[in-house]
């Protein structure tokens, strides 16, 4: 049978009832319709707080009753009579239709075909059905209770109405009827007693279209619609194409008070509850093909643009700092974890974007490896590479021809909104300059640094991205003010997300100063060490700013106070200071030079540890700190605590020790300064108070091979300095201390051991997965009441 065709000529009742305000009319047809000649009584809905999900597809009882118009037809359509047939029914978009096409569902009913949907109870069985009126007869649904019954009624009727709606808007003629329309749709959402995302989601994908297809509305209906459109945006984002409307809103009228009291709310549950990966996949991604922000990346534009529409207000920077703390909330800690990570993704596709047209013109420009090896002519460049140079001044051609000249002019590449200024200068820095036959890529921070090709690289920005640019590099500073917040924003700035047109830029990098100043004067670990690079081989903060990078722009103060917070923390190790000595060690003695005494204490641990082998660079660093009155005092404090060293490690003494309990880290260290302990091979700490700081006592003992730091506060920072110097150590016992997998990985380099008992620690099994296949003479080892036993 087909249910979607009409039934008379001219007077449709589909196009009577689609002429009448949606919402306007009761749903149930007047008291005493019959069907057929069946007796049977509408069941009245009442609103009793029930509430049901949208259904999709279910399985129920179809019968279908045409109009009867004999004696003949009205027996056979009798309820005795009636033949029920079981179906899945599927709710589409817009129709009704059988999983199995046959029988009273051979062809699906549109629901432009559904004149009415009725509630029927039955008088002499408890029948729970439903009537669907159309054209030329009626169909039956018949459900197994009444709440699967209400379950179907509420869903086809949102089926029906939404598909409605969308003809209905789909063809606008007069705005302040559309008004209306959106209104009532609103409030058929907000009332209905069904639950599911989509409830709220279809009337705003309707607006969507309808407002993608519209585009030349006025300010004010652009106002109108977002204030009818407002309730639900409480629960719910805002589809893609009403984030668009959204952000040109944003922009057009940024000090409309929709944006205060409309979209403030909306950016706030984004931030809160949208699900956002690393803000580090935003950079590796091009933004057309990133989907990192949720499900939608026009939510996070979004977002960009109301905070930019934020900063366009009278208080500017006040009101943005007002959201901030908005989000954070008024105690120590923030309760959403989501927030920091959204805002920290907003700032950096906005920084992004601030560079954006120039990073899309790199495919003419020399690639990093030119810029540190040397720019190839204009004549002889490459006719693909990845900085654009644009049409070089005559004389400047003629100043390149001639090798004499000691500056060149400069050259400038200009967009529309940016304009880069390179200088070249024709005197190279041999120990920045690569081999020829070298085809690596070079690391990003050398490649900024300065080279034969580019000595300073200035970046001019149009009006529109430096006010970008200086909002977002304040909120990542407003950020880095939250106490909370620090360890995460530093994990996530540790792999420098920024494009490198960025870090070449003075006021960008000069701005960003303020954040790692505060993850320099963090004490936490967990922040301080975000200074240095993600993974070897790769730079991080503490070379970008460090002297020579192309960050630095005073004298070394804050290269002096990351150091002095790493060398405090766990980074007093020989690995930290080899890399000062390999990288930076140049920097370190001018500093100490002019008197730093953090730089004095590095030079002096350089010396004592053995790390210079060069006598003349020995020679140079002791001239260093005999320049001034505090090297020259450390130095001879160094000199004599060699001479106890070799006091210390003379050969003679006992071969075993055992120090009282209760000793602490001062009694160690006075005991160990009275006599040579050149034979000590076993030492015992056990139920002592030492901790970590003996480490440093503990590391001068050159035969140590047994050590037992039973039920002391011994520690993790301890371990990783017993790691690298205590190589020969065979049995060490660290029962009961408070060490936990980041000190006791260390102990892989220990090829030694043979018997570690790491007792009521708190060890993880991988750990000591890792450790039984790093340690191949390990033979005895106790690992009850960790995780790993």
């Amino acid at each position: 049978m087909d249910l979607t065709s009409s039934s008379g000529g001219g007077g449709d009742p589909r196009q009577i009832e689609e002429t009448k305000p949606l919402l306007g009319g009761d749903v149930s047809a007047p008291e005493g319709t019959k069907m057929g000649a069946v007796p049977c009584r509408r069941a009245l809905l009442l609103c009793n707080g029930m509430r049901y999900k949208l259904l999709q597809e279910g399985d129920i009882q179809v019968c279908v009753i045409r109009h009867p118009r004999t004696f003949l037809s009205k027996i056979l359509t009798s309820k005795f009579l009636r033949r029920w047939e079981p179906h899945h029914l599927t709710l589409a978009d817009n129709s009704l239709a059988s999983a199995t096409p046959t029988g009273y569902m051979e062809n699906s009913v549109s629901y432009s075909a559904i004149e009415d949907v009725q509630l029927l109870s039955w008088e002499n069985a408890p029948k729970y059905c439903l009537q669907l009126t159309v054209p030329g007869g009626t169909v039956l649904l018949q459900a197994a209770n009444s709440y699967l019954r209400d379950q179907w009624f509420h869903s086809l009727q949102w089926k029906k109405k939404i598909y409605k709606y969308k003809k209905v808007l789909s063809n606008p003629s007069r705005w302040e009827v559309v008004l209306k329309e959106i209104r009532t749709l609103v409030d058929m959402a907000l009332t209905s007693p069904l639950q599911d995302d989509s409830i709220n989601q279809a009337p705003l994908e309707i607006v969507s279209k309808l407002l993608s297809e519209n585009t030349n509305l006025t300010p004010q209906e652009h106002e109108n619609i977002i204030v009818a459109i407002a309730p639900l945006l409480e629960n719910n984002h805002p589809p893609p194409d009403l984030c668009e409307f959204f952000c040109k809103h944003c922009r057009e009228r940024p000090r409309s008070m929709v944006v205060i009291e409309v979209f403030t709310p909306v950016v706030q549950r984004i931030l809160k509850h949208n699900m956002e990966r690393h803000p580090m996949h935003f950079f590796l991604k091009n933004k057309e093909t990133s989907r990192d922000f949720g499900k939608c990346p026009r939510l996070r534009l979004f977002t960009q643009e109301y905070i930019l529409a934020l900063n366009e207000l009278n208080a500017g920077m006040e009101v943005v700092k007002k959201f901030i703390q908005s989000m954070h909330g008024p105690t120590g800690h923030c309760p959403h974890p989501r927030v920091l990570p959204n805002l920290v993704a907003v700032c950096l596709a906005a920084i992004y974007s601030c560079y954006e047209e120039f990073i899309n013109s790199r495919d003419n420009s020399p690639s990093l490896k030119e810029i540190r090896n040397g720019c190839q002519q204009p004549c002889d460049r490459k006719p693909t590479l990845p900085l654009r140079l644009l049409h070089p001044s005559p004389d400047l051609v003629s100043q390149e021809a001639t090798l004499s000249e000691a500056r060149l002019k400069s050259v400038v590449v200009a967009s529309s909104e940016i304009h880069v200024e390179v200088e070249r200068t024709s005197t190279a820095k041999p120990a920045l300059t690569a081999s020829a036959g070298n085809d690596s890529e070079p690391n990003l921070i050398d490649c900024l640094m300065v080279s034969p090709a580019c000595s300073t690289m200035s970046i001019e920005l149009g009006p529109q991205a430096d006010r970008t640019l200086g909002c977002y590099v304040e909120i990542l500073k407003l950020l880095s003010d939250y106490d909370d917040w620090r360890p995460s924003l530093a994990s996530l700035l540790q792999p420098i997300p920024f494009p490198k047109e960025a870090l070449a830029h003075e006021k960008f990098t000069k701005e960003l100063k303020y954040v790692i100043q505060r993850f320099a004067e963090d004490p936490r670990q967990e922040v301080h060490s975000c200074l240095l690079s993600v993974r070897a081989g790769k730079d991080g903060w503490f070379q970008l700013y460090s002297p020579g990078g192309v960050a630095c722009d005073d004298d070394g103060e804050l290269f002096a106070s990351m150091v002095h917070i790493l060398m405090g923390s766990c980074y007093k190790t020989k690995k930290f200071l080899l890399s000062l000595a390999e990288n930076k060690l140049g920097p370190c003695m001018l500093l100490a030079l002019r008197g730093n005494q953090t730089m004095v204490e590095i030079l002096c641990l350089m010396l004592e540890y053995n790390i210079i082998d060069n006598n003349d660079t020995q020679l140079q660093i002791i001239s260093t700190l005999e320049s001034t009155d505090v090297g020259k005092r450390m130095y001879e404090q160094l000199c004599d605590r060699q001479r106890e060293l070799k006091e210390l490690q003379r050969k003679g003494g006992p071969t075993r020790l055992t120090l009282p309990s209760k000793s602490t880290d001062a009694d160690l260290a006075r005991l160990l300064s009275s006599g040579s302990f050149g034979n000590l091979e076993n030492l015992s700490l056990a139920f002592t108070n030492v901790t970590s700081a003996c480490a440093e006592h503990l590391i001068k003992l050159p035969s140590l091979k047994q050590l037992n730091l039973w039920s002391t506060q011994f520690g993790d920072a301890g371990l990783r300095l017993l790691s690298e110097h205590l190589t020969m150590l065979q049995v060490l016992n660290l029962c009961e201390t408070p060490v936990t997998d980041a000190g006791l990985l260390a102990l892989s380099s220990m090829k030694s051991l043979c018997s570690l008992n790491m007792n009521s620690t708190k060890l993880s099994a991988d750990t000591y997965e890792d450790l039984k296949a790093k340690l191949p003479n390990l033979k005895e080892v106790d690992v009850r009441y960790t995780e790993a036993w």
